[in-house]
């Protein structure tokens, strides 16, 4: 995780600090700087063990065959967070050096890889006939199903969140907490949303879900923002976090990675404030409980199951929000978001593993390793395959039997 500055009253003017690693909070690293300074000189002084130490992974027993199907390579994240896409029998895959890749969903196979012609923050957003990503210094390109480019665009800053398509419409939010929808044929810009970002904010991907005439919208501050497609009206706003506390740090308490809509519902979690489901008519809590997580939630008929900042895995009942299991057999691990796939819950870690949970009771059913890279971006489902984008650069693909 990190975390951004704003450097003035201005919410377009931000000073962002950046820091590697899941959790780095980089204005600690001053205070610690000048304690450290003469020990890092010592080539013989032993390093601090770390203050929470990954969960050694314990042995289990295998009761889901699970395999990994395929592997391709896209390029590798960098220190950015990057999710495919799946439409149809195509996945789409984005990397930090510009490559955007199509690769058949069914074998790996990669169709076409070009290189959009500069750096890339953000990916992919795809419908039929447009793929979107977030070009270096707040670009946004479009490109069609044959890597063609179609347009680019101007942001007001940069873009750390996926594009969302649908509807005719490119959706994105920048940094500055400005959103903007692009007409998906032309690029041209047909309505714009400012709101006011909070002092510190997490330097994350917090996604925009496009779900029929609504966009739903992950927030800084806690909120859950619905935007009608059409004109960009907001149709309603849900608290998910309150910010709270003496500091600005203690005050953070962004929604994190993709709200998700399942039925009547959409579910979301936020760093240091709640995990919950909202009517996606009004926006009314159907429930929600105190949680921190900075990679969000996974819901299907009956569960929402969310990892929280700790690394443990939790699951909820959908209708009211009751603690169904938890697993913290990974704790520390770095974990992606989970997602629902089967009778499994899956998520991925720092190493490249990928755990599989029972959705029932949260036990061990199998695990495969990738690369021994981290698992960056939210995984999803394409077809029967379960798809993770690892941060050395590749897609990887796993079936179950």
């Amino acid at each position: 995780m990190q975390i951004a500055a704003d450097s003035s009253s201005s919410i377009g003017n931000k000073a962002t600090l950046r820091h590697p690693g899941v959790l780095g909070i980089v204005l600690a690293a001053s205070l610690l700087a000048g304690c450290s300074t003469l020990q890092s000189l010592n080539p013989f002084a032993s390093k601090p063990a770390p203050r929470n130490p990954p969960a050694a992974l314990e042995a289990i027993t295998t009761s889901l065959a699970a395999r990994a199907a395929w592997t391709a390579p896209v390029g590798a994240a960098g220190n950015y967070s990057f999710t495919p896409a799946s439409v149809g029998n195509s996945l789409y895959a984005a990397a930090a050096d510009g490559s955007l890749s199509r690769v058949e969903s069914a074998t790996g196979r990669t169709v076409w890889r070009i290189n959009a012609g500069v750096p890339l923050t953000a990916g992919v957003g795809a419908d039929a006939s447009t793929i979107a990503v977030g070009g270096a210094n707040g670009l946004l390109l479009a490109f069609d199903a044959n890597g063609k480019q179609r347009w680019k665009a101007q942001a007001s800053s940069e873009i750390l969140s996926a594009p969302a398509v649908g509807e005719g419409l490119v959706v994105v939010r920048s940094l500055d907490n400005k959103i903007a929808a692009y007409d998906a044929e032309t690029g041209v810009r047909r309505w714009f949303l400012q709101r006011t970002s909070p002092p510190l904010t997490l330097r994350t991907a917090p996604g925009i879900t496009v779900s029929g005439p609504t966009a739903y919208i992950a927030m800084p501050g806690g909120r859950l923002l619905a935007v009608a497609l059409a004109n960009g009206a907001p149709r309603w706003e849900a608290v998910v976090g309150d910010p709270r506390g003496a500091t600005e740090l203690e005050r953070i308490a962004d929604v994190s990675g993709l709200p998700v809509v399942a039925g009547r519902d959409v579910c979301a979690a936020s760093y240091q404030g709640r995990v919950g489901c909202f009517d996606i008519a009004t926006g009314a809590p159907r429930w929600t409980k105190v949680f921190s997580s900075t990679v969000g939630v996974a819901a299907d008929e009956r569960f929402v199951f969310a990892a929280d900042e700790r690394g443990v895995v939790n699951s909820f009942t959908r209708e009211s929000g009751g603690s169904v299991w938890r697993n913290n057999k990974l704790a520390n691990r770095g974990l992606s978001a989970p997602v629902s796939y089967g009778r499994a819950i899956a998520v991925g870690d720092y190493e490249g593993y990928i755990h599989f949970l029972s959705r029932e009771d949260g036990s061990f059913l199998a695990r495969v390793a990738t690369d021994g890279s981290r698992i960056t971006g939210t995984p999803i489902v394409s077809g029967s395959l379960l798809i993770f984008q690892t941060q050395t650069g590749n897609m990887v693909a796993l079936a179950t039997e």
